[in-house]
């Protein structure tokens, strides 16, 4: 059995307020930032960068497309656990279409 001092309860104050995106700019820089996910809504990849200037041959992360806006099959990128990156998300792809969950 695990020892319960080793444990680590996080608790969150704030997540953003969710809406369908397009901007170039994900997630401003959030030195509280606790977690945050990408999920792409729209039928094109998207390139995510941990960092300014996203491009399509300048990323991190390319999140497959959904199968129809929306649907909820296009992919995923989060870190909720361990080293959370807390400076500014970009994007980048054809009519960019995407949710995000941020938590400080």
């Amino acid at each position: 059995m695990a020892d319960a001092s080793a444990i680590l309860v996080q608790s969150t104050h704030a997540t953003n307020t969710p809406s369908i995106a397009s901007d170039t700019t994900a997630l401003v820089a959030n030195a509280t930032r606790t977690q945050w996910s990408i999920q792409n809504l729209g039928q094109n990849p998207l390139f995510v960068r941990l960092g300014s200037g996203a491009s399509s041959s300048v990323f991190h992360v390319v999140l497959k497309g959904s199968t129809a806006n929306d649907d909820g099959s296009g992919g995923v990128v989060s870190q909720d656990t361990g080293a959370v990156y807390c400076g500014i998300i970009t994007i980048a792809g054809t009519s960019p279409r995407y949710a995000v969950l941020e938590m400080s």
